[in-house]
């Protein structure tokens, strides 16, 4: 492919992506279309979005081409001492020859992601005035970078600001809209409960059921506060994986010591079989370990007084799995295409059983940082499982 022919090619994927931009608000899709575009047009080894905390004035991934390990999401790269963060700092591009020989280069990427980098482009991601991010292409497969490379790469840039902000605005609106009309019931409660506590003919004992109702919608609050936090930044790919070597074993003891009074409380028992050479594993150990007290907190809450919560766990042929399963009342089947959406619950246990609607949602949401998947299978009336699968690690080598 001669230069007019490439020039060519590189304005096709530019209108494609223009189109793209105007038909999805799907963050993550028109971003990996961006970096792959970059990389692909700039004859490069890899391509990275990284988005900007003006508030934490740091750097995060966002997305990347050429990484097999989907936790490098949210992978923080500091301000000072990057050449991302003296693109972001001075509003400007960079074109690096030799980024060794770069004071500004932050090395520390390069044992997480296993790619060396030689040489480096990258350009801020600017819309109305303000720096959002920066797009990169590194490691240049022949010769240096040219102007028409960073040409392309700045168009690249501002339609990658464009869908950024437009992503952002539409997810705000829709998660604003969808958490306050979560409010509305424990506010109305609040609200039903304080009015009859100031009629002068309410008994003593009708006033502490009314505290006792204020305190429990009080808690539901802050729950239903605390999870909506805690999913807006993992859909925002704001927190970091901090993948460790464990033993799952360990790990599973921890969380049924800690759900041991609730499951007594109900009368449910709780046990775990683990293979006894089960395998380290590599993975985020508290992110797993929140899946897994969620799993078991919901298996038993929604079991039969003398039921039984048994954790599973097992090697697949690429990774490895987790079981929860109870004997509870099971899930009905029309029920089970929703289970993972925000504030889902199941109508049959709307009113008898507490909880966001929420938990369920950050499983996801964790289980996919981890490359892996999440399942539920159940049979009405004879209890359910929820199974995650765990891909291994996989390692790439430097260029």
């Amino acid at each position: 492919m001669n230069d007019n022919e490439k020039k060519l090619e590189g304005y096709r994927r530019l209108i494609d992506i223009a189109r793209d931009l105007a038909s999805t608000l799907d963050l993550d899709i028109l971003l990996n279309h961006i970096v792959s575009a970059a990389s692909d047009l700039t004859e490069t080894e890899a391509a990275s979005i990284l988005l900007y905390d003006d508030a934490a004035r740091q750097l995060y991934f966002q997305v990347a081409t050429n990484l097999d390990q989907p936790t490098m999401r949210g992978l923080v790269v500091p301000l000072e001492g990057s050449i991302a963060g003296w693109i972001v700092t001075n509003h400007k591009a960079a074109r690096i020859t030799n980024a060794k020989d770069d004071p500004r280069h932050f090395s520390v990427i390069e044992k997480q992601t296993h790619i060396t980098t030689c040489s480096l482009l990258g350009v801020p991601l600017i819309t109305k005035e303000k720096v959002v991010g920066v797009l990169e292409v590194i490691n240049k497969q022949e010769g240096e970078f040219t102007d028409d490379d960073e040409d392309l790469v700045q168009v690249l840039g501002a339609q990658a600001a464009v869908a950024i902000e437009n992503a952002r605005l539409f997810h705000q609106s829709d998660l604003v809209a969808e958490f306050v009309h979560e409010l509305r019931t424990p506010l109305a409660s609040i609200g039903t409960a304080t009015y009859l506590l100031l009629r002068p003919e309410m008994s003593q004992e009708q006033r502490q059921s009314m505290i006792h109702n204020i305190y429990n919608e009080t808690l539901r609050l802050n729950t239903l506060a605390s999870s909506f936090l805690d999913l807006a930044r993992l859909e925002s790919g704001r927190v970091k994986f901090n993948i460790t070597t464990f033993d799952m074993s360990p790990m599973l003891n921890e969380c049924i010591e800690i759900m041991q009074i609730k499951a007594a409380e109900c009368s449910v028992s709780l046990e775990a079989e683990i293979p006894a050479d089960f395998p380290q594993v590599e993975a985020d150990r508290d992110k797993i370990k929140q899946v897994v007290l969620n799993l078991l907190s919901n298996a038993i809450k929604y079991n039969c007084p003398h039921g039984t919560v048994t954790i599973t766990g097992g090697l697949e042929n690429n990774g490895w799995t987790l079981a929860v399963r109870d004997t509870g009342m099971g899930i009905p089947v029309k029920a089970l295409p929703h289970l993972f959406q925000k504030f889902y619950r199941v109508q049959a246990s709307e009113g008898k059983v507490a909880g966001t609607g929420l938990g369920l949602s950050i499983c996801k949401e964790i289980v996919s940082g981890h490359g892996g998947t999440i399942e539920v299978k159940s049979k009405y009336g004879k209890g359910a499982t929820f199974t995650i699968h765990i891909p291994r690690h996989k390692e790439k080598t430097g260029s």
